[in-house]
């Protein structure tokens, strides 16, 4: 479905991405993780053609993004900015919802449903103004306008940007339910906690080049490449690097608790095997 092969960026002050290949499959929820300035987004926008590669190729669907018109890619591929304010263009919640599903779609009565679908999913008031909106509020209507037209992509930059933990763990439960019907998400996140909650790969990036790429249990456990990408793993994977064996595999909160638990119960084994050794001496 998404298909990079030796792809090299350069914005003209020297190469922001450097000899990139990766594929990505149909229904992969893939996260993009490192510091500011190691070319996460610069890949995004190559990914829905709002930027042409350099050299190498960016095929998406099988259309090359270098001779493939960015309305054409945009029929498939949902794009959410990192400032929603790029986005939102119209002057109510339902005009903006409106948009992308009468673009997308002619049958009246669908658009009707899924509109009102849409604000009821999200919460919001048809007749609100955007821009009288929070900031975090009007990024989940940007996001709100692409789940409702349920593109094959959804490429989304920082989703969670502005929310409190119940507001993001909403925001991506509804995600994750499009991902479940096949849609393939890709998300540059700065938050690891939901890097581990809802992505089962993750592509690090330091320096414009994938240092690490593979499932999301494995790439925590890469410290290395973390610390060459100044990211730092969710709190409970340090906390079970620090203690070592016995956590290899700990990643959640009941894991934690079992290891926690096997642990105290090798310890009273040996020491009950200790004493009784004692006493037979």
């Amino acid at each position: 479905m998404v298909n990079l092969q030796n792809v090299f960026f350069d914005y003209g002050e020297g190469e922001t991405l450097k000899n990139i290949s990766c594929r990505i499959d149909k229904g992969e929820f893939v996260a993009i993780v490192g510091a500011n300035g190691a070319g996460k987004t610069t890949l995004c926008k190559l990914l829905n053609g709002l930027l042409k590669p350099s050299s190498g190729s960016v095929v998406i669907n099988s259309m090359d993004t270098r001779t493939t018109k960015t309305s054409a890619l945009a029929k498939s591929i949902g794009f959410l900015f990192q400032n929603p304010d790029r986005q939102i263009c119209k002057n109510t919640v339902r005009e903006e919802i409106l948009f992308g599903l009468e673009l997308a779609f002619k049958d009246k009565g669908l658009i009707e449903e899924r509109l009102k679908n849409t604000l009821s999913t999200f919460g919001f008031q048809g007749d609100s103004n955007p821009f009288n909106l929070s900031r975090g509020e009007r990024q989940r209507l940007a996001l709100a306008s692409l789940i409702a037209v349920e593109p094959e992509i959804l490429i989304l930059d920082e989703p969670t940007t502005g929310f409190d933990y119940m507001e993001a763990m909403k925001t991506m439960g509804t995600i994750k339910e499009l991902n479940d019907k096949g849609a393939t998400v890709i998300m540059i996140c700065h938050d690891m906690e939901v890097v581990l909650d809802f992505a089962e790969r993750v592509l690090v990036l330091a320096e414009g080049t994938i240092i690490a790429d593979g499932q999301t249990r494995e790439i925590f456990r890469k410290e290395e490449a973390l610390e060459q990408a100044s990211v730092l793993p969710p709190q409970l994977v340090q906390l079970a690097l620090r203690l070592g064996e016995g956590f290899e595999d700990v990643f959640s909160v009941d894991e934690m608790a079992s290891a926690i638990i096997n642990r105290m119960n090798k310890e009273r084994t040996f020491e009950h095997e200790r004493f009784s050794g004692l006493c037979t001496g």
